[in-house]
């Protein structure tokens, strides 16, 4: 199983999507400050995940949700995330 992700940083409000095959240990790794691009946005908050069977399927939706309409598509879809 694939997953792709999206983190908020408690300390910036900023997101940070990613891909993996173990989401809990990804989750673990990003919060130990074990990933170097959100060593200094810790502590992230796990607030969306898609999982898929396929790595090239996983893979692409993650550089979908990286394009602006991709943003776009996740303000949408965690609308009600946003406006509290």
């Amino acid at each position: 199983m694939q997953y792709v992700y999206i983190l908020k940083s408690e300390k910036d409000d900023e997101l940070y999507i990613g891909c993996t095959g173990d989401l809990k240990k990804r989750l673990h790794l990003h919060n130990s400050k074990g990933v170097p691009s959100t060593r200094n946005r810790v502590p992230l908050k796990l607030i969306y995940y898609e999982a898929f069977l396929n790595k090239e399927d996983a893979f692409g939706r993650e550089q979908f949700f990286k394009t602006g309409w991709g943003r776009n598509n996740i303000k949408k879809l965690l609308m009600n995330y946003f406006k509290s």
